[in-house]
């Protein structure tokens, strides 16, 4: 019987043997197929998620990762592997990760108590329960691998994580799976995104999603594609019943999710205090149209508050009542928006709460078909106006009335009505919009010095891109200029500045005296300078010899330069370049010099740029258009002596 024991037991350690060894050899870098290795600074070698929900309030996330970082550049990528999120709903049941080197030997463990706790959120943010865990590892040498391990439980349900198994570009996957155990009766919606040309299974049965990919090679980043959450593979889940802390919800569409916010994230957060009401009632009794009213309103609330991010209230989404705000004078996006709604509503004025997925790159529209809680990121605020839709960016003290700018323009978003929600979209700041209008006289003396006088105007994104230099201080206006607007113009001096900001025309304009040493070169006979003293466009695409994905031109804008050169005593004109007149799809461009008289020149350009997305095999047509525009707005015109 013993024996029969001990047979039993060195039987089980052997076993055990084989797969601890074959473990440490599946980690070998050597083991990843070569055609993987390939423009590639990490390999995903597996990358397996399983979420379980238990029921309605009762949740947890299971992970295991495994990924070789071939380089340095991999490190990036470590960090948005190996970390883990929680707040006062949820909860970090394991969390482990153990590193290996080359050749699959283990050389570093993270306990749980080895990672490091820190808030989620930047300091800007006055409170939020939002944590991260994450490991501080420094590699020793390359490549390496981690395996990585985590578990969390959460009494939210609200937020189910989306699969995206390519993470990035130059990032290689050898298996990643995604599981989604449900209750059917609790039911579920999914949306598969950019799925073509990948190869992913759909092994989904009732009660369980189940997504796996295979291998797939790294993408590579081209210049001027789309953005890469257009090009990589997604998959979008919401549970149609759900609960975040203890507030229960269900829809399946976008009008059943508005009436959920409507009647259980919004309701009562409106009430303001009666002072207040009068306060507001008084500042607006002459108004004679509801935007007017609106007006009024909105500088009322710029002038009284400050944007302070605030990541609390249910499931992160519900606002600081009205009359708080009002008390303490600051909120974040939801709260200064629900604040402002809540003073139009004193003053009759119909207006909706509004989720927008906002950022300064690609604009990102609400998914039409399919609801769900993890899209949106920031909240505005829309009055209707009798279908004379009307945007307010509530968080920015600054900001012209019905201005967005490029954090929420040209997008779609979720309206949050009183018949439920509707997707909207946000006005668009397209092309001519966005004008830089510039006229300037440039004075030359014969040692290649100038001084010149300049005005600009700017309009659209272009006013959004200078508005803010009024609150700047000078010493930060003059750097603005010379290390930033004109960095190439060499020892440029600026001597004075006057800005205007006219919110009504929403026009930022600019008044400056400059000038610069050495700017002209100087022969013995000749006087050579390049005739384009402010706004010398010198961007050229990169070149491709195998172009993959579309050219994006995500924001057209228009350029009109006018300037008058006052030639150098002593110097008179050699000859001057012919009118240049080039069209294409993507724009078009002018540029002419004429003589005025002996002693001046008259340079006039106008660039149109427009935005639009266009087939791959334009891109070297697009490429040639600019290299042209930069040729032209690089040229130099050589003047002799006398």
């Amino acid at each position: 019987m013993k024996k029969k024991l001990l047979f039993s037991s060195l039987v089980f350690l052997l076993a055990a043997f084989q797969l601890f060894s074959q473990s440490e050899a599946s980690l070998k870098v050597s083991t990843i197929p070569i055609e993987l290795l390939e423009d590639s600074n990490v390999v995903i070698r597996q990358n397996d998620m399983l979420v379980n929900v238990k029921g309605i309030d009762q949740m947890e996330i299971k992970q295991r990762t495994v990924i070789t970082v071939l380089n340095k550049m991999g490190d990036n990528f470590l960090n948005a592997f190996a970390t883990a999120h929680y707040d006062n709903n949820s909860k970090i049941a394991k969390l482990e990760a153990r590193i290996y080197n080359a050749q699959g030997k283990e050389i570093k463990k993270f306990s749980k108590k080895k990672f490091i706790d820190v808030s989620a959120v930047d300091g800007g943010t006055l409170y939020s329960d939002s944590r991260v865990m994450y490991m501080d590892y420094t590699p020793i040498s390359y490549p390496y691998t981690m395996v990585f391990e985590s578990e969390y439980k959460s009494s939210s349900t609200a937020f189910i994580p989306s699969w995206r198994p390519i993470s990035s570009y130059y990032i290689t996957v050898e298996s990643s799976s995604f599981k989604v155990n449900y209750p059917v009766s609790m039911g579920i919606t999914t949306k598969e995104r950019n799925f073509e040309g990948f190869d992913i299974q759909n092994n989904s049965a009732e009660g369980q999603l189940h997504y796996t990919i295979g291998k797939t090679k790294s993408i590579k980043s081209e210049s001027m594609a789309p953005s890469f959450d257009n090009l990589r593979p997604k998959l979008l889940v919401s549970l149609n019943t759900f609960s975040t802390e203890g507030v229960k919800g269900s829809y399946t569409n976008w009008k059943e999710f508005g009436n959920w916010m409507k009647d259980k994230i919004l309701i009562g957060k409106d009430h303001v205090d009666e002072a207040t009401q009068k306060k507001i009632l008084a500042l607006t009794s002459e108004a004679e149209t509801d935007i007017e009213k609106a007006k009024i309103v909105y500088q009322f609330v710029q002038d009284k508050t400050r944007y302070i991010s605030v990541q609390v209230g249910i499931g992160g989404i519900q606002p600081i009542a009205a009359n708080q705000v009002d008390k303490v004078g600051y909120g974040d996006c939801k709260g200064l928006t629900n604040y402002t709604k809540a003073l139009l509503d004193v003053v009759g004025v119909e207006s909706y709460y509004v989720h927008v997925e906002a950022n300064e790159g690609d604009q990102v529209s609400f998914e039409k078909d399919f609801a769900s809680l993890i899209q949106g990121n920031h909240v505005i605020l829309n009055i209707p106006n009798n279908g004379n839709d009307v945007w307010l960016e509530c968080t920015n003290q600054s900001i012209p009335f019905g201005f967005l700018g490029d954090f929420t323009d040209n997008r779609d978003v979720l309206v949050v009505t009183s018949e439920g929600g509707v997707i909207k979209r946000t006005p668009a700041y397209l092309n001519e919009d966005n004008l830089k209008d510039t006229k300037a006289t440039v004075a030359f003396d014969p040692q290649g010095n100038f001084t010149a006088t300049l005005e600009r105007k700017s309009t659209g994104i272009r006013y959004n891109n200078t508005y803010f230099l009024e609150d700047r201080s000078q010493k930060d206006q003059i750097e603005y200029y010379k290390s930033g607007v004109w960095k190439y113009n060499n020892n440029l001096e600026v001597e004075s500045i006057e800005l205007e900001n006219d919110k009504d025309a929403i026009e930022f304009q600019e008044k400056l005296k400059l000038s610069a040493e050495g700017f002209a070169s100087l022969s013995q006979d000749e006087f050579i300078f390049r005739i384009n003293v402010f706004n010398r466009n010198s961007f050229v695409p990169k070149r491709y010899r195998n172009r993959k994905f579309p050219l994006k031109v995500n924001r057209g804008y228009k350029d009109v330069d006018e300037y008058t050169i006052k030639l150098p005593e002593g110097y008179s004109i050699i000859t001057l370049p012919e009118k240049v007149n080039l069209t294409s799809k993507f724009g078009s461009y002018e540029m002419s010099i004429e003589k005025v008289d002996d002693s001046t020149l008259l340079y006039k350009k106008k660039l149109l740029i427009k935005h639009g997305l266009y087939p791959k095999e334009d891109y070297d047509v697009y490429r040639k258009f600019r290299r042209r525009i930069a040729r032209y707005d690089n040229m130099k015109i050589a003047l002799k002596k006398k």
